[in-house]
């Protein structure tokens, strides 16, 4: 069995830290699918635009160490132990992810990309097929699951107006609202689900470009920080 990469990923996560677990959680983030060649032809994408949302089959190229028939799922709080067929864990015998993520716009020229919203994808991360999602069949009205029913509640966020105020003069190509993200990003709680919230302690991650800072206060979340990681290339 021989399997390519048939697109990269160019996203707004640079790190692992702080991308949402699941995909769709964080809509305002955005990243784009840039097709590699031979697969870069205009006509592989030709009728996508007609679809609103598409799956995603990538591989999870930077996770660490081997595999293991149980693992610890985040949602159990990361000390109880599930196979690891009943969970997403990216430790699996293949390494293999799937994402449904929304479909914004389709790009033929310079590059044959796809931008796309809802992404839980790393920069860099090999996309190895991309399928239209089709609601009457891949929208199973009466499944459940005990495990995950619905999303975790949000945590509240706190932004200061001066932060605020960075976020909102940020502009990329992809049309990402940073405001937007750094609320839906830090909502879903990204510190480690076994960690107790630790005021004394200051979290950190890389978003868009900047090192996005917070601790927990009183359950919530107080951003303290936003700053570019690279000030040249900042509007």
């Amino acid at each position: 069995m021989t399997i390519v990469p048939i697109a990269t990923t160019h996203s707004c996560f640079k790190e692992k830290f702080g991308i949402p677990r699941q995909p769709l959680l964080a809509d305002a983030s955005r990243a784009s699918i840039e097709l590699l060649p031979p697969f870069n032809d205009p006509e592989a994408v030709s009728g996508l635009e007609q679809h609103s949302h598409l799956w995603l089959t990538w591989h999870f190229h930077d996770v660490a160490g081997q595999w293991s028939p149980k693992v610890r799922p985040p949602r159990l709080g990361g000390n109880k132990k599930l196979g690891v067929f009943a969970t997403r864990s990216p430790f699996r015998p293949n390494n293999i992810g799937l994402s449904v993520v929304r479909l914004i716009e389709v790009r033929t020229t310079p590059n044959v990309e796809l931008i796309v919203a809802g992404a839980d994808l790393l920069d860099g991360t090999p996309i190895l097929d991309i399928k239209p999602y089709i609601p009457y069949a891949d929208a199973v009205a009466d499944a459940h699951s005990e495990l995950a029913e619905a999303a975790p509640p949000p945590i509240a966020v706190n932004i200061p107006d001066e932060i605020l105020a960075i976020a909102r003069d940020y502009r990329d190509d992809w049309g990402t609202d940073l405001p937007a993200l750094i609320h839906q990003v830090l909502a879903q709680d990204p510190k480690p689900a076994y960690q107790q919230p630790d005021p004394e302690r200051i979290y950190g991650m890389a978003l868009c470009g900047y090192n996005l800072q917070w601790c927990y206060v009183n359950g919530e979340i107080e951003v303290l920080g936003l700053n570019a990681l690279n000030p040249e290339t900042q509007p």
